[in-house]
This record gives C-alpha cells, sequence and structure tokens, in this order.
C-alpha cells in the first residue's frame, strides 16, 4: 500500500476548517440524527486525511494538490 502524500497545506487546512465548523454545528445542537452521523463519518475522514496527508480518493483518480517542492 502507497502512502505517499498527495494532499497539499492548503487542501489539507479546508478540510480540517470544515471538520471543525461540522463538529461546532453538532455541539450547538444544530445538526442532530442520521445527518449528525453522516456528517461525522465526513468529519472523521477529513481529519485523518488531514493529519496524514493521504487521500485515497486522490490516488484512485490519479490526482494530487501537493505542491512542488512541498515534503513528500
Amino acid at each position: 500500500m502507497n502512502l505517499k502524500k498527495n494532499m497539499g497545506t492548503i487542501d489539507r487546512v479546508i478540510r480540517t476548517t470544515i471538520a471543525v465548523v461540522i463538529i461546532a454545528l453538532y455541539l450547538a445542537g444544530q445538526i442532530s440524527g442520521t445527518l449528525a452521523i453522516i456528517l461525522a463519518i465526513i468529519t472523521i475522514a477529513f481529519l485523518t486525511t488531514s493529519a496524514i496527508g493521504f487521500c485515497p480518493v486522490y490516488t484512485i483518480v490519479g490526482i494530487s494538490t501537493l505542491k512542488e517542492g512541498q515534503a513528500k
């Protein structure tokens, strides 16, 4: 399994920001039920991929947001 980084800094920041917004909405009681469960799964995926800098979907599609010169 190849876990070569394929996510750039901006991509990682955007994913983390979206995850934080989802968490805040949940804690504020704005989302609940099935929607909260679906968004929790997305949040976990976003935070995990942001932390490791690797997105499996990008590998399947064949893209990378990692700019030239960023750590690999």
